[in-house]
């Protein structure tokens, strides 16, 4: 316990210089690391063997987040210099180029690298690391600096923490019947529903805060699509934490990693916000185009 709490302040100590810097390059450093880390993570859990998957695997993990938005290095490159370099090459080019460096590795390595292993190693380094550059997606969807980019970011956050906390202390409490007895068998119905509901109030509560605080307020179409889309969003959270249970199970693993000791790796940290986040996102975007 007393490791859980100490990595849990230095947890929260890093956040904070990350929300501190966070319209500098700083933020997509720390997120590109963090998706790193995660695909790396992965990989070895699968006991993916083949050294040249696993290298390239974690370095694309750390590219694809600076591709986020053509903002996510200023002050330092201008936005003009840094969406001419990334747009060289496209990201679906990008991904292609990857998925049949993996194959021809596979192929050259038959003996050891079986297609799982290809399989997995497409999701860790593709997959995750465009979850993870939704972070920066985010942050610049209204421009950069613009204050509704970052509550979107805490948005997404909430949706998945508050869940995830509102669910064990609700489970907890008042669990009874099992959600997913063979993949997490602590997680219960009623937990589920303490967490969404638990969810929604913390995001009411951050609401209500922008929207004093902040130099432009939330409209009121806006509130109402982000309230309508947070228990879906919330419930979707859960899947991730569901999903990556399953991944853990398949691999017979307890956690991903020990980067954070006494809370595992980096995917048993982000697991519900790289769908909550992602999710955000899309809401985001389908809003815009609803209003054009």
């Amino acid at each position: 316990m007393k490791q859980r709490v100490i990595t849990a302040v230095v947890l929260l100590a890093l956040l904070a210089v990350v929300v501190w810097q966070i319209y500098t390059p700083l933020f997509i450093i720390v997120i590109a690391f963090l998706s790193a880390v995660a695909a790396n993570e992965i990989m070895k859990c699968a006991k993916v063997s083949n050294k040249f998957i696993v290298i390239l695997g974690t370095a694309v993990g750390a590219i694809i987040p600076f591709t986020s938005s053509e903002n996510i290095m200023q002050p330092w490159i201008s936005a003009g210099k840094w969406s001419h370099f990334i747009s060289i090459v496209p990201p679906l080019a990008f991904a292609v180029i990857v998925i049949i460096a993996f194959f021809l590795a596979m192929i050259f390595d038959y003996e050891h690298t079986k297609f799982e292993d290809v399989a997995v190693s497409i999701v860790a380094s593709i997959a995750v690391p465009y979850g993870f550059s939704m972070f920066g997606m985010l942050r610049d969807v209204y421009d950069y600096k613009a204050q509704l980019g970052v509550y979107l970011i805490f948005y997404g956050l909430i949706t998945a923490l508050g869940t995830d906390t509102g669910a064990q202390l609700g489970g907890m409490a008042l669990g009874k019947h099992k959600m997913a007895p063979h993949i997490s068998p602590k997680k219960t119905k009623e937990g589920a529903v303490c967490g969404i509901c638990a969810s929604f109030v913390l995001n009411v509560a951050a609401m209500l805060l922008y929207n004093k605080f902040a130099y432009v307020p939330l409209g009121k179409h806006m509130v109402t699509a982000l309230l309508i889309a947070e228990p879906f969003i919330s419930f979707l959270s859960m899947m991730g934490d569901l999903s990556a249970s399953v991944l853990k199970r398949n691999f017979d693993v307890k956690d991903f990693g020990k980067i954070f000791p006494g809370h595992g790796g980096v995917m048993d940290r982000f697991d519900s916000s790289l769908f909550s986040i992602p999710l955000t996102y899309c809401v985001v975007e389908i809003f815009n185009n609803a209003m054009k």
